[in-house]
Parts: C-alpha cells; sequence; structure tokens
C-alpha cells in the first residue's frame, strides 16, 4: 500500500514539474525575445542605447520589487491560482507589446511584464519544493530551471528571427496568444494538485515567514552572493547578442543564436548534472548544494572575461560554453540551498527576497550595459564582473564553515 501511495506521488510530483516547465518555458520566452530585437527596436522606434538598457533595467526592477509581495502571498494564498492568473497576464502583456508605437509605451509594457511575472517563480518554485523531499528537491528544481534555458534560447531566436524579418511585432502576438491556449490544460492539471495544508489559527503568525527569514545569517549571506551571480547572467543575457552583433558583424538572428545556443546548452548540462551531483552529495553532508555553488562562482569567473575578451568567435563560443556548465551547478542550487536553512513556511517568501535582491542588482546590469556600451565597453563590464564573482564565491566559503551548521540545525529542530 505505501508503495502505491509512494509511486502515485512520485508520478504526481514529476507531472507537476512537466507542467511548470512549460509555463516557465513561455516565461522566458516572452521575457528574452525582446533582447535580440535591439537593432529593430532602434531603427522602428528610434531607441537610444540606454533606453535599451532600460528595457531590460526596468522589468528587472519591478519584478524584483514584485517577487517579495508574491512570495508573502504564495506563502498564504492558493500557490495553483497564482501561477494561472500569472501566465495569464503576462501573456496579454506580452501581445500588448507587439503595439508598441514608442519607447515609452515598450518600457511601461516591460514594467507591466515585470509585475506580471513576479507572481510566478517564487509561487512555482516553492510548489514544486513542497512535492518533492529533501534528498529529491535539486534535481526537481534543476529539471524545472532547464525551462529558463531552453525558454531563453528558443525566445532569443524566435526574437532574432523575426526581427531580421521585419516582423518583431508578430513575433510577441505569437508569443502570448501560445501562452493564453496553454492556460487551459495548465489550470485544469493544477486543479487536481494538491497544496501544504495551511497552519491553523493557533500557528500561524502572518508577520512570521517573511520576518523570520532576516533572522537567518546564512539566508542573508545567500541574498548578498546572489545578486552578482545574476548581474553576470543578465548582463550575458542582454547584451551577449549586441555585443556579438557589432564584434564579429553578425546578423540578428545568427548573433542571438550564438549568444544563446552554447551558453544555454551547456547550462542545460551543468543544471541537470549539478541537480543529481548535488542531491547525490547531500546524503553526505547537508552542505553540498553550498559547496557546489562555491565552485561555480570561482569557475565561472574566468569564463566570463574570456566570453568578453577572446578575439575570435569560436573561442568566444568556448568560452560561453564553460561559463554556462559552471553556471548550471549555481542555478539549480540557489534554492534548495536556502531551504535547508529557511523554515518550510517561508520558501516562496524566501525566494521572493531573493529575486527582490537579485533583480534590483541585475537591472543595474543591463542599465550600465547601454549607458558604458561606448565608453567602458561590454568587454570591460564582463571583466569586472569576473571579479565580482570570485570576490563572492569566497564570501560563501567563509559563511560556509562559520554560519551554515548552526542555521540548518535550527531548522530541523
Amino acid at each position: 500500500m505505501n508503495n502505491k501511495a509512494e509511486q502515485y506521488d512520485t508520478r504526481s510530483a514529476g507531472l507537476l514539474v512537466a507542467f511548470m516547465w512549460c509555463a516557465y518555458f513561455l516565461n522566458y520566452c516572452d521575457r528574452q525575445a525582446v533582447f535580440a530585437m535591439f537593432p529593430s527596436l532602434t531603427s522602428d522606434l528610434g531607441m537610444s542605447d540606454r533606453q535599451l538598457g532600460l528595457i531590460g533595467a526596468v522589468f528587472l526592477w519591478v519584478y524584483a520589487i514584485g517577487c517579495p509581495l508574491a512570495g508573502y502571498l504564495g506563502d498564504r494564498l492558493s500557490k495553483r491560482l497564482m501561477v494561472v492568473w500569472s501566465l495569464i497576464i503576462w501573456s496579454v502583456v506580452t501581445i500588448a507589446t507587439g503595439f508598441s508605437t514608442s519607447a515609452t509605451m515598450l518600457l511601461s509594457l516591460r514594467a507591466l511584464m515585470g509585475v506580471s511575472e513576479s507572481l510566478f517563480m517564487p509561487t512555482a518554485i516553492a510548489l514544486t519544493a513542497n512535492a518533492h523531499p529533501a534528498h529529491a528537491r535539486s534535481r526537481a528544481i534543476a529539471t524545472l530551471t532547464t525551462a529558463q534555458i531552453v525558454g531563453t534560447v528558443v525566445g532569443s531566436w524566435f526574437g532574432g528571427w523575426m526581427a531580421d524579418r521585419g516582423e518583431w511585432r508578430i513575433a510577441f502576438f505569437a508569443l502570448g496568444a501560445v501562452g493564453i491556449v496553454y492556460a487551459i490544460p495548465y489550470f485544469l492539471f493544477l486543479k487536481g494538485v494538491s497544496e501544504t495544508p495551511a497552519l491553523n489559527a493557533s500557528q500561524f503568525d502572518a508577520r512570521a515567514p517573511s520576518r523570520s527569514l532576516y533572522r537567518v545569517p546564512s539566508f542573508l549571506l545567500l541574498c548578498l552572493v546572489f545578486p552578482v551571480f545574476v548581474f553576470g547572467l543578465w548582463l550575458l543575457y542582454g547584451w551577449l547578442p549586441t555585443f556579438l552583433h557589432d564584434k564579429f558583424l553578425l546578423n540578428q538572428s545568427t548573433a542571438a543564436f550564438n549568444a544563446t545556443v552554447y551558453l544555454q546548452g551547456m547550462t542545460l548540462v551543468g543544471l541537470l548534472g549539478g541537480g543529481v551531483l548535488s542531491d547525490a552529495l547531500y546524503r553526505r553532508t547537508k552542505a553540498a548544494r553550498h559547496w557546489l555553488m562555491v565552485g561555480s562562482l570561482l569557475l565561472c569567473a574566468p569564463c566570463l572575461y574570456l566570453i568578453g575578451n577572446s578575439d575570435t568567435l569560436t573561442a568566444t563560443r568556448i568560452a560561453a560554453g564553460a561559463f554556462g556548465l559552471m553556471s548550471g551547478l549555481f542555478m539549480g542550487n540557489i534554492f534548495p540551498a536556502a531551504f535547508e536553512v529557511v523554515p518550510t513556511s517561508s520558501r516562496a517568501s524566501a525566494v521572493g527576497v531573493l529575486n527582490l535582491c537579485g533583480g534590483m542588482v541585475s537591472g543595474f546590469a543591463m542599465l550600465f550595459g547601454g549607458l558604458w556600451k561606448q565608453s567602458l565597453g561590454i568587454d570591460r563590464l564582463m571583466g569586472f564582473t569576473a571579479c565580482g564573482f570570485v570576490v563572492g564565491g569566497l564570501l560563501l566559503l567563509a559563511g560556509l564553515g562559520r554560519l551554515f551548521d548552526t542555521d540548518h540545525a535550527k531548522v530541523q529542530e
């Protein structure tokens, strides 16, 4: 009887990841397509480099501010309804983006995109984590996170391909329509998914989940290190297609392909391999996820430098692939690592706070890329960011020896 129950739970958890994966894939397709269209937006809407930088910055800042609220609500309201409504709203905003007639209108819609997409990730990650035991959690979240990789590649390629044909508006119409259609089977499946039972009134303190996070030193350290990582990530997501377009004289679709396929393809390998490795090492040390993130940051640093400073496209591809492989170890473990030191009731809030920290800082990656593209250069900005990765890795290493055991033990009490 127990075996049947276990098999049912495993199957249900697997289906949950599959349905969440498709929604998360659309999330990143809709989010990333615009970054492969910068030359077209410059010619059609007259956007400056500064305004192009704000496309990513405005989205990330609004998204970051919305994530803690989304996490707060996700720990209290129906996670199932939140992720479905998020999908519907951001799909409508994506369609509306295709009607943009000015830089101001486009930037306003990117802000609305940030609000709508912020409702999704904290809740989706928490719902997925709650459906899996600790020894399988990294694999589940790593598998879900691969949707981010595939969505970035497909969204960037599709956006660049449509832009080269003068049909960038139709790209937004198509992507948004797919999301609205997918919301129907998504909702029907989630109706049958159980959520973690709410605490009764005597146990529940409405302030406790978010308040308790700020009493966990290990979590606060993750909030410090995570922004360093996502700054580098968004510098590549937002500006690598244009960087390759200008440096190697590629067209938009070819630049988008080279900026995503090698980077994201190897990130996919790093995510899946890192998830399996992390869950295997977890049986030996509960700090396994933190150790892998230390290694990821230190090994990503030279790769990031080489992406910006290699003389040939081939060398740039190799560096991007190596960065992707190492970054996958971090991406697949950041949220499971946080869940090792925060209360179960605070998981959505923890994701929201981490995304607040990451989003606020990574928005500047987009903005600085636009402001300093002509003066400092994207290549030097990548070099400075690589130094930040080294500092972040060393900080996490120092905190691992001093903080983790105590914080992990408190959660287990």
